[in-house]
């Protein structure tokens, strides 16, 4: 039996016209296909013919659509348009080009289920006949599964859906810096529309290792217990872990704080976050001059799974943007328990099977793919760097749970923040023998080297031996004196949230810290005594914080000199008491 193809116009074809089309369909298909005419005068000036799935739309609304889809394409390769669009008008030429419609089987939850798109491809954007688009995330037998990025109520079952042949993408640019904008790059700050440069789909290959150059320069987060023991990389992944109300959020909001005129993207993705919460972090970059540097992409817990799904890896592709420009960026992901969570409630709307706590068996790639993409690009690929600070949220302290032991089996490291430290006062709440950062000193200053010295060993002993003297009334001196100064380097790793220190400041409180000069200094009157203290150094040794500042180097001989201005000021000081 021949294939009919339906041929819509106001006038029926002449035997001219009929024979030139079935010449078009037996190149095109290699078989005879009957042409079977139907009036239609919404096709006056033009013709629609239906092969199938395929559609050739030669109506005036086909031509002008093929003239936008052309003329978005030329959007974004410069930042001067006009000219792009005036000669893109003068060059372009409708073409005979066959489109794939399908039709909407049923929707609801966010999902469409789609038939008649045989050629539809894994993570292809759809357009609805309503405007709104969509994502095919599953790919069946007689249907595609389909996310939607919009109001649900606008597709209904029976309307038509259209191929694009376009990945999701995102728009880019340097004018994004400074906006907070939506999981598909729209503004939604209310400060007006974003001139982007370019479009870059949000899923995209991670750099080969070719690509790739050690992680071997130190991205500094300002908080003194994680840049001396724990310290991350430009290039580097490293998870900030812990129960709810630990603060993992203030830990990368400090970093981001913390690069404040060092040349580095800061890009903060909200993942299923309170809009009040997003709203004050946002005020706080402002107010503290951050968000200049700073992209915001949020994906409230208001919106949909679907752009919850899509954000992070919408924030990933403006970070490449940047990366591949030579740029330094660094890329918060808050958080991916919730993005975990997004994607296992769209994967059991699209009927795959549940498996470990009811997720997908691809949630590891999930997470997998959208971390490797994190880098530092070898000097031929510019230098760039992207580093990831992803954050995951346990419960009761469970890190064994299924999404943070695939995450930590996927970064180069953790920061596990502990309750019962961010109970008792401590902050940053850092769990010294839990954290780890598996770049390690490589991504340290000489300075930071060589000034932080035993201070993980010391701290790791003073826990141990604070358990086992809880109960101990009768103690030695020389345990007494190890408690004491484990307990005051526990008090000068707290800090103020918001408060990041400087690079030399960090070193010569931990050289004058490990010169245990404050070893009798009262736990409440530290903090007091190590400005003071810092203040006379920094006037004592201008020379040495300079170097220190600008080249992160640090003698032997200038931490002797460091050292010995401690005991100075500490004697002066104790004559000025007595």
């Amino acid at each position: 039996m021949d294939r009919i193809a339906y041929l819509y116009a106001a006038e029926p074809p002449t035997k001219e016209q009929e024979a030139r089309l079935i010449a078009f369909l037996r190149g095109r298909y290699g078989e005879e296909i009957t042409i079977e005419y139907k009036k239609s005068s919404a096709y006056t000036g033009g013709f629609r013919l239906e092969v199938g799935a395929e559609v050739y739309d030669w109506s005036l609304s086909g031509r002008f659509r093929q003239l936008k889809d052309s003329l978005m394409q030329t959007i974004g390769e410069s930042g001067d348009i006009i000219p792009l669009l005036k000669r893109r008008l003068e060059e372009w030429t409708p073409e005979v080009l066959a489109e794939e419609v399908g039709t909407v089987l049923s929707v609801g939850d966010g999902i469409a289920k789609v038939s008649g798109l045989e050629h539809a491809e894994y993570g292809e954007i759809l357009l609805f006949s309503s405007g709104i688009t969509g994502m095919i995330l599953s790919l069946e037998k007689e249907s595609v599964g389909c996310i939607l990025f919009g109001d649900e109520s606008a597709v209904t079952e029976g309307s038509t859906v259209r191929r694009t042949k376009r990945r999701a993408g995102i728009p880019v640019g340097e004018r994004f810096l400074g906006r907070v904008v939506g999981a598909l790059g729209e503004p939604i700050d209310g400060m007006g529309e974003i001139l982007s440069e370019g479009y870059r789909p949000v899923e995209a290959p991670a750099p080969g290792i070719i690509d790739r150059q050690p992680v071997d320069r130190p991205l500094e987060t300002g908080l003194l217990a994680i840049d001396s023991m724990f310290p991350i990389g430009r290039g580097q992944r490293e998870l900030i872990i812990g129960d709810r109300g630990t603060g993992k959020t203030a830990i990368a909001l400090d970093t981001i704080l913390n690069q404040r005129d060092k040349n580095v993207v800061c890009i903060y993705v909200a993942i299923g976050q309170k809009a009040s919460s997003v709203a004050r972090l946002t005020e706080t970059l402002r107010t503290s001059g951050a968000l200049d540097y700073t992209v915001v992409v949020n994906a409230s817990a208001g919106e949909s799974a679907s752009l919850q799904y899509i954000a992070p890896y919408a924030g990933c592709a403006l970070g490449e943007y940047f990366m591949e420009k030579g740029r330094d960026v660094l890329i918060v992901y808050d958080d991916l328990s919730k993005h975990a969570v997004a994607y296992r409630a769209l994967s059991l709307l699209l009927g795959r099977s549940p498996g470990r706590e009811a997720y997908p068996g691809d949630v590891f790639y999930l997470h997998s793919r959208l971390l490797e993409r994190a880098a530092h690009l070898s000097d031929k690929r510019g230098g760039g760097s992207m580093t990831a600070l992803p954050i995951v949220e346990t419960q009761g302290g469970d890190v064994s749970a299924y999404i943070p032991t695939n995450i930590i089996s996927i970064t180069d490291g953790q920061i596990f923040l502990e309750s019962s430290l961010f109970f008792a006062g401590q902050r940053p709440a850092v769990n010294v023998g839990l954290s780890v950062s598996r770049v390690g000193g490589d991504a340290q200053t000489e300075a930071m080297k060589r000034a932080s010295g035993t201070l993980r060993l010391d701290l790791a002993q003073y826990r141990e031996i604070e358990v086992f003297t809880q109960f101990a009334s009768d103690l030695d001196e020389a345990t007494k004196s190890q408690l004491e100064y484990g307990s005051g380097l526990m008090r000068l790793l707290r800090q103020k949230q918001g408060s990041p220190i400087p690079r030399h400041r960090q070193v010569f409180t931990l050289i004058a810290a490990l010169h245990h000069v404050m070893q009798h200094v009262k736990g409440e009157e530290i903090p007091a005594f190590t400005e003071e203290l810092l203040t006379y150094l920094e006037h004592a040794a201008p020379e040495i914080a300079e170097n220190i500042r600008q080249e992160g180097k640090l003698t032997k001989e200038d931490k002797a000199r460091i050292e010995a201005l401690c005991d100075t000021f500490l004697s002066e000081r104790t004559q000025r008491e007595a």
